[in-house]
């Protein structure tokens, strides 16, 4: 977007060295995809191999694959000796399969370094932003499509799913690369030269649905699912479906993906059907599980937040997307968008991820506005830039309080980059109307980076009474004795199964006192609150044991500090 000489002259050397990448990035495919991997890089990497195990479902995961890895049973899934059938094994292999990868190249204590679990969710996020990119290419030309996805790489929810150990980031992966492939069918069955899809398009689709229904069951065909009935049902045609070979296709799918469904239904039978479909998903629908219940409307509340920053777009590129609703490509993105935002916001039980997998449909449809220089200037939508600058200030504040409150860490280190990100976005914010959206973005999304930096690398890792499971385990890993074993009572997080070993008994204070009284190198985590039940038990049976250090925490699941004593048996074996 071309401005004045008096404004260029304005504009901070900051400012213009931001800019003056993205120009130089968008002369080509391979200059987008190195500047784009850099920036997921950055965005990223931070704090992957730095923040500890995080309760509860990362640690979940782990631990789940890491008995996998022990057992060498890669059909079951299991978390100690409950079965763990909410989500089918697609992560449980990708997470074996780099962490038996560092195994065999002698990383040291692989299995309990929650980095490696984190990877396939690190490949997925970046995954997912170059086929982004990709994606937006059959809509805008590259200038646009590098916009849209640096708008899924600065994203606030993208960036927290890349550096956690689940399935959320490896499905939005799984979920652009089927929209993509089905977005080329669908467009050039609108073509008046209209070709078949070749065969490696239809590959992609295909074998993307079967790896998301691995990862994550019957999700991305719902929204695969509705975005093709959808534009079938607008068009009063489905025959441009046929172009994706559906029977030889549909064969295909099946062979990925029936193997593993037929081995645990001949080892369990219908058991995990019923708890991943019955209880899991469907559940969901009508009654909030785990405490996550809301109404409808919530996701449009979050989506200024999860976002973030290409969510203050939106609204300027709303009048302009209506505008152009009848339009093929709209009606593409439009019907993979609405319908599915519909579902998620009908399902009672909430969580801010689920609606993730339609990010990618909603950075495109904003990098065309963009592109057409349509957006709204309205002042009121125009305003709502400023919190390109003020999100970065409101964030560092309550970083630095939270660090201050839980670790008395004044955090410094993480204060240049703080201060970077407020002066990124106030350059994003101020020159706005001056310097256009593509340019502004630039510099909101190196605020994003910043703020990724400073609070993934430094704050986040610095809050160590938020991860008490890691001082439990030095305890096991400093004993004199051999093969330690643990029992805990009142703190009964999967990271500390994860750090201290599958065998970590969770008990009462009763249980406890029994478990020390068997002698050996035994250890009893006992929380404060049961600490008197736990020493009356001890004293009725006769106990002898050692008091060690106590752990003060705070327990980030349930939300308030605790503290956890450590009682040693002086028990002979």
């Amino acid at each position: 977007m071309s401005t004045t000489s008096s404004t260029a002259s304005r504009s901070p050397w900051l400012a213009k060295d931001f800019t003056s990448v993205f120009d130089y990035a968008a002369v080509s495919n391979h200059r987008a995809a190195v500047a784009l991997l850099l920036v997921c890089l950055l965005g990223f990497l931070p704090g992957i191999f730095q923040i500890p195990p995080v309760d509860r479902d990362e640690a979940y995961f782990a631990q789940a694959t890491k008995q996998m890895i022990e057992t060498g049973d890669y059909v079951d899934i299991r978390y100690q000796d409950d079965v763990r059938y909410r989500k089918p094994v697609g992560i449980y292999w990708l997470q074996a399969g780099v962490v038996n990868t560092a195994t065999a190249l002698g990383l040291a204590n692989a299995r309990t370094t929650i980095w490696l679990y984190r990877m396939p969710s690190l490949f997925g996020a970046i995954g997912a932003v170059l086929l982004t990119y990709w994606c937006a290419l059959a809509f805008v030309s590259r200038r646009g499509a590098l916009l849209a996805a640096l708008m899924m790489a600065s994203c606030t929810m993208l960036g927290a799913e890349a550096r956690l150990a689940k399935t959320d980031a490896v499905l939005l992966f799984t979920v652009v690369a089927a929209m993509s492939a089905l977005a080329r069918v669908y467009l050039a069955s609108r073509a008046t030269d209209e070709a078949r899809p070749g065969l490696t398009l239809l590959a992609i689709f295909w074998t993307a649905l079967a790896g998301g229904i691995l990862i994550k069951g019957p999700l991305i065909l719902m929204i695969v699912g509705l975005a093709a009935a959808t534009l079938s049902i607008i068009d009063c045609s489905a025959r441009w479906l046929l172009a994706l070979r559906p029977i030889p296709g549909l064969m295909w799918l099946f062979l990925l993906v029936l193997p593993w469904f037929i081995a645990i239904y001949a080892r369990v039978g219908s058991q995990f059907l019923v708890a991943s479909v019955g209880e899991d998903m469907l559940a969901k629908v009508a009654s909030p599980q785990e405490t996550h219940g809301a109404p409808p409307g919530l996701y449009v509340l979050l989506f200024f937040a999860t976002f973030f920053p290409a969510s203050m777009l939106a609204g300027l590129a709303a009048p302009a997307v209506w505008a152009v609703r009848r339009q093929a490509a709209a009606r593409f993105l439009l019907a993979w968008l609405v319908p599915s935002w519909i579902m998620f916001e009908l399902v009672v039980t909430k969580l801010p991820h689920y609606v993730m997998p339609l990010f990618p449909a909603i950075a495109i449809l904003i990098a065309g506005a963009i592109e057409s220089k349509v957006l709204s200037r309205r002042p009121w939508l125009v305003r709502g830039t400023i919190w390109w600058f003020l999100a970065p200030v409101i964030v560092s504040i309550i970083a630095i309080i939270a660090a201050i409150v839980i670790s008395r860490d004044l955090v410094l280190v993480a204060w240049p980059f703080l201060a970077g990100a407020v002066v990124c976005g106030l350059f994003a914010w101020q020159l706005f109307d001056d310097d256009g959206a593509e340019h502004a973005f630039v510099r909101a999304t190196a605020a994003s980076v910043l703020m990724a930096i400073s609070i993934y690398a430094v704050v986040v890792p610095a809050l160590t009474p938020a991860f008490p499971s890691v001082a439990l385990a030095e305890v096991l890993h400093d004993a004199s004795c051999p093969h330690p074993v643990a029992a805990s009572v009142g703190y009964e997080e999967p990271s500390l199964v994860f750090l201290t070993g599958t065998t970590t008994h969770f008990t009462d204070a009763a249980g406890a006192a029994d478990f020390l009284r068997q002698g050996g190198c035994r250890f009893a985590f006992i929380e404060s609150r049961k600490e008197r039940a736990f020493a009356l038990r001890a004293e009725a049976i006769g106990l002898r044991y050692n008091a060690g250090p106590s752990v003060e925490a705070f327990n980030i699941s349930i939300g308030h500090p605790i503290t956890i004593a450590v009682f040693q048996s002086a028990e002979s074996p």
